[in-house]
């Protein structure tokens, strides 16, 4: 699509509201992998996390499903989450899949240790 070239979005329309917001907007990080590897992230997570079933559905081995997670994986290296059991991250979790709040302020709240700062 864009020839491997960053782009930016600059207006965001919600769909049957009206509502055009304009100006310059940063693609998050998962949306600025490949394709393929959307699916492939798709898929690691519709699998639960396991690595045999990535092998079986891409018929590829250990190694290759590991390094290209790696990979992956260095695209989000500016997160860096450490839980500990009193952070509420279960808490934390239900808030984001409520809508209640965006996946960068869960990150940031588990980041935090779950302290509002």
């Amino acid at each position: 699509m864009t020839g491997g070239r960053g782009f930016v979005v600059e207006r965001v329309r919600i769909d049957g509201t009206g509502i055009v917001i304009e100006g310059e907007f940063e693609l998050p990080p998962l949306a600025r992998l490949t394709a393929d590897d959307q699916l492939f992230v798709a898929a690691f997570v519709r699998s639960h996390g396991s690595i045999k079933k990535m092998e079986e559905l891409f018929g590829v081995s250990y190694p290759t499903v590991k390094n290209r997670l790696n990979r992956i994986g260095e695209a989000f290296d500016f997160v860096e989450v450490h839980l500990e059991p009193e952070t509420g991250r279960e808490e934390v979790l239900a808030r984001l899949e409520r809508g209640d709040i965006s996946i960068h302020e869960a990150l940031t709240y588990l980041e935090q240790g779950g302290r509002d700062e």
